[in-house]
């Protein structure tokens, strides 16, 4: 498996709307054409209005690599610099775990 953790600052509450819609569009690309992709969440923290944090988890490398390559990714990344004012990214090695499948 293989996942990060990705968190956005919006630069303010108009671009932070403007970035929830580019999720909305984006998510339906993966749920249509990413099966390796097994986890791709976006949440809001409470208190913290401008900020996003995603929490990504693939099959593996190649399955992460696939989903960097597909237009609606593409399109995301392409659009959301002139939405934030900040990335963190942290690059997740399992360790232990439970996962449930269905």
């Amino acid at each position: 498996m293989f996942g990060l953790v990705v968190r956005f600052t919006c630069k303010d509450e108009a671009t932070a709307e403007t970035f929830d819609q580019l999720i909305g569009e984006t998510i339906e690309g993966i749920k249509a054409h990413e099966p390796g992709t097994l986890v791709y969440t976006v949440h809001k923290v409470d208190g913290e209005p401008l900020l996003r944090i995603f929490y990504e988890l693939y099959r593996d490398r190649a399955a992460f690599d696939a989903h960097e390559e597909q237009e609606h990714t593409k399109r995301f990344l392409g659009a959301r610099d002139d939405l934030v004012s900040g990335v963190e990214i942290d690059w997740l090695d399992l360790q232990v775990g439970k996962v449930t499948t269905p």
